[in-house]
């Protein structure tokens, strides 16, 4: 692993950390490269229930892709499509993870930046933050991935309006919006995200990916159920947990569940 990309473990939570504070946290082509295997290995890790997304330091989450390998990495069509390619394979991975994730957003947040904060679940960000997708401002045309995940989350005109004008948004505006689920002062934003970031860990883990898979779904446009959710929801029963959360509400003391 290189040291553009830091992966940190605290009990059950494990971080990733874009760390090149001195350029913003831009992101170059081998930090989204080795962003899946990263994510693949905490999403194979039993002892990993959430993962946080972060950049170094507290002036941006990630301003974007790095500008200078534009020329080297993107200087021609096919070179074009084989960069685009990388950050596509970096978003779907957060994306597909079957653990929860966590963006913790402080400063900029701009472009491919904003790309990978969308690609997770939840987005938390601090009142100083500041958001932009900005394909037209360079010429480009954002995938329909990335598109989809804007559409989901604040609708098509809004969607329109952050897509043609690339302008950049306040973190206020972003929670208005829906770009962001919740704004911190800058000196708090840490402390409520791995308060969040625990509390999910204390929950019935079964419950928690079956519940993330459950959403993905619906928003992928499955509207009832199937064979396989019913399977799903009934083998929930089978579980320990499911057991240990019944006596503890019984009991009424807080559940212990085991279940990773």
């Amino acid at each position: 692993m290189s040291d553009q990309i830091l992966v940190e473990r605290a009990g059950a939570v494990g971080t990733v950390v874009l760390n090149r504070p001195q350029s913003h946290n831009a992101i170059t082509i081998d930090m989204f490269r080795e962003l899946p295997g990263v994510l693949a290995g905490l999403d194979a890790d039993a002892d990993v229930k959430v993962v946080v997304l972060r950049g170094a330091g507290r002036k941006a989450f990630a301003s974007g892709a790095d500008i200078s390998e534009f020329e080297r990495e993107r200087g021609d069509a096919e070179k074009a499509r084989n960069y685009n390619e990388h950050v596509a394979a970096a978003e779907r991975a957060l994306a597909t993870m079957a653990k929860p994730t966590l963006a913790m957003i402080h400063g900029y947040c701009i472009g491919g930046g904003a790309g990978l904060a969308l690609a997770c679940d939840l987005r938390f960000a601090d009142d100083r933050s500041r958001f932009a997708i900005t394909p037209a401002k360079l010429g480009l045309v954002y995938s329909l991935e990335s598109t989809k995940r804007v559409v989901d989350l604040v609708g098509p005109s809004r969607a329109t309006w952050i897509l043609v004008s690339g302008q950049q948004i306040a973190a206020e505006r972003a929670l208005q919006l829906g770009l962001v689920d919740e704004v911190f002062p800058a000196d708090e934003l840490e402390d409520h995200t791995y308060e969040f970031a625990e509390l999910v860990t204390t929950r019935a883990q079964f419950s928690v990916r079956m519940g993330k898979e459950m959403v993905r779904r619906v928003v992928a446009g499955q509207l009832a159920d199937d064979e396989e959710t019913l399977a799903i929801r009934n083998s929930s029963f089978d579980t320990g947990d499911y057991a240990e959360g019944v006596r503890a509400f019984l009991e009424k003391r807080p559940p212990r569940f085991t279940w990773s």
